[in-house]
């Protein structure tokens, strides 16, 4: 599928979940996230999402230790807009000159000369900004684009958007992805999927299989997608993730794990086929 001028495949890797507990600090296995990263792109992964400000660094650090020098078609998408403070907290760093900073951390750090995409990830609406932080999405896109023009990345995204900032990001930046939290449980953002699709703009959906907080719905325990998954002979993840492949077709999916068993279960998804009744059995129950 496109993202942008490039040409990847629906399923790639997320390496958020390589740091330690919290998104901090270095893996509980090394090795282990290492060969978890070399063993993606054995199995055909050429779009690696990642950040900065996951580890921080340290995603990044071993992405650059398990793939670089890095294969010309293998797809490095990053995101900018926050950072990380000493309690694992997420402060926001949204003023042009840190999306600039950020790019150029992520270049530095990873050991590349241009990004395939940055996504310019905005605050969610129950964590209001500081004063200092309140930019006009307007100036933010357009320091996106002028590194995009430096040649600096490929591509501008745009990350926990409502309708009308995509629509925003769409004309001022031309942007060639979108990551939104969206599942066969939350289709809550189908008017940014659907504009998505109409504009040929990548969905590149976060939380694929619900919410990863305790307490809220996870795909992996409803109940009918537990029933087709034991029809199937798959795994609830696999048919929670082929629903979302079936769904769309400008969807691409960025699973993350720790662990190569893991890795190799989710990448198992390609060869799950939902029939039609599949479909209306998964989209009827959740209704």
């Amino acid at each position: 599928m496109d993202l942008g001028p490039l040409t990847v495949h629906r399923v790639g890797f997320g390496a958020m979940q390589l740091p330690g507990p919290g998104v901090m600090g270095p893996p509980r296995d090394r090795e282990e996230a290492l060969a978890v990263l070399r063993r993606a792109v054995e199995l055909g992964v050429d779009h690696v999402d990642t950040a900065q400000f996951y580890g921080p660094a340290v995603a990044n650090e071993l992405i650059r230790e398990a793939l670089h020098p890095y294969a010309e078609e293998l797809v490095l998408v990053s995101k900018v807009g926050a950072t990380r403070d000493e309690d694992g907290g997420w402060p926001p760093a949204q003023r042009p000159e840190q999306l600039r900073a950020a790019v150029e951390d992520n270049l530095r750090t990873l050991g590349a000369e241009r990004l395939g995409a940055v996504n310019l990830r905005l605050p969610d609406a129950a964590h209001p900004l500081p004063p200092d932080q309140q930019v006009p999405l307007a100036e933010q896109l357009g320091e996106m684009v002028a590194l995009r023009e430096e040649g600096k990345i490929a591509g501008v995204g745009i990350s926990t958007a409502s309708l009308a900032q995509v629509e925003q990001a769409i004309a001022e930046a031309d942007v060639v992805c979108v990551q939104n939290a969206y599942s066969l449980l939350d289709r809550s953002d189908e008017d940014v999927l659907e504009l998505c699709g109409r504009a040929g703009v990548a969905y590149v959906p976060y939380f694929p299989l619900g919410s990863a907080f305790p307490g809220l719905p996870k795909v992996t325990e409803d109940p009918t997608v537990l029933t087709v998954a034991e029809r199937l002979g798959a795994t609830p993840a696999q048919v929670g993730l082929a629903w979302l492949l079936a769904h769309a077709d400008h969807v691409a999916l960025i699973p993350g794990t720790s662990r190569r068993a893991h890795l190799e279960q989710n990448f198992a998804v390609r060869d799950v086929v939902l029939s039609a009744d599949d479909v209306a059995e998964l989209e009827g129950a959740t209704r």
